[in-house]
């Protein structure tokens, strides 16, 4: 097993490999601990998978979404296609390793990202904001920072502004409403 050091080694590594896999653990946590030594104890010499130690490694599990450890992310062709949370126990990773499991494969093209709206309920821009994401279909979160003092504090330490509507697109912050940076991360036409 190999250890990656950012998803742009990550994306170099996975190059000419018809299929490898990548876990993403938390050195120190019993339950990724577990994880890596059964994945170790069941690789034959012919299975790629790549570390990456998410105290360390921070530009993956946002890439992918991905929010808890251990995580066994699944390539093919260098494309994510699946993930298998937790410890398995070795009868699962064999049967993964050899192919003898049936996998659903991930709809990543089409998962929508994670988006947070920071608003106020007399916000008329928050009110627009939350309109159009209804309107197109994109599921939110709503934080009212008037009620949720702990919840401005955060809004502010990340982007350094006070002001709302503030929309946290997979990390991303948009400031306002602006539509053409949230189309943008969004993939909105």
């Amino acid at each position: 097993m190999k250890q990656i050091q950012s998803h742009k080694e990550l994306l170099a590594a996975l190059k000419g490999t018809k299929k490898a896999y990548c876990l993403l653990c938390k050195k120190g946590s019993d339950l990724s601990e577990c994880a890596y030594n059964t994945i170790q104890e069941n690789l034959s010499k012919d299975i790629n998978v790549f570390v990456a130690d998410v105290n360390i490694v921070r530009d993956i599990h946002t890439q992918y979404n991905i929010n808890s450890v251990p995580t066994l992310m699944t390539f093919e062709n260098s494309k994510y296609i699946n993930l298998n949370k937790g410890c398995n126990n070795s009868s699962f990773y064999q049967a993964l390793f050899n192919e003898n499991t049936y996998v659903a494969k991930k709809d990543t093209e089409n998962a929508q990202k994670r988006v947070i709206v920071y608003s106020t309920p007399t916000c008329t821009y928050c009110t627009q904001i939350k309109k159009y994401f209804d309107e197109k279909g994109i599921k939110y979160r709503d934080i009212d920072v008037s009620k949720d003092q702990k919840a401005a504090e955060e809004m502010v330490k990340r982007s350094g502004q006070q002001g709302v509507p503030q929309t946290d697109i997979n990390g991303q912050i948009v400031i306002g409403f602006d539509r053409i940076k949230i189309n943008k991360l969004l993939g909105i036409e």
